[in-house]
């Protein structure tokens, strides 16, 4: 089992910046990928941005480029999201997520992912 731990959420006005960090703990070595996913109200969860592990390339939404910066610390087996010029569409709640990606298998997937964290809330009004 793998246990991720999400904080930094908050309200911040349009035009402004916000960092989230999501710590994994427990057998994350049977993991590669680290994810960043969004669910407005109403809505469905959306794809924010990707990294693995190993250092590969990242991926991000086409909303979000750009404005959004994932980063990794594998030392601390953490997983940022730096979130600059953000937007009222951008508000919601942020899931971080992790599992092991299969060849062919889509980085903007949510059922690819075994392991969620609980969400934090991102509010972004003036």
């Amino acid at each position: 089992q793998v246990q991720l731990v999400e904080s930094g959420g908050g309200l911040v006005q349009p035009g402004g910046s916000l960092g989230l960090s999501c710590a994994a703990s427990g057998r994350t070595r049977n993991t590669d990928i680290m994810a960043w996913f969004r669910q407005a109200p109403g809505k469905g969860r959306e794809f924010v941005a990707a990294l693995t592990w190993s250092g590969g390339p990242t991926s991000y939404a086409d909303s979000v480029k750009g404005r959004f910066t994932i980063s990794r610390d594998n030392a601390k087996n953490t997983v940022y999201l730096q979130m600059n010029s953000l937007k009222p569409e951008d508000m919601g709640v942020y899931y971080c997520a992790t599992g092991h990606l299969g060849i062919g298998d889509s980085r903007t997937n949510d059922n690819n992912y075994a392991y969620w964290g609980q969400g934090t809330q991102v509010t972004v009004s003036s």
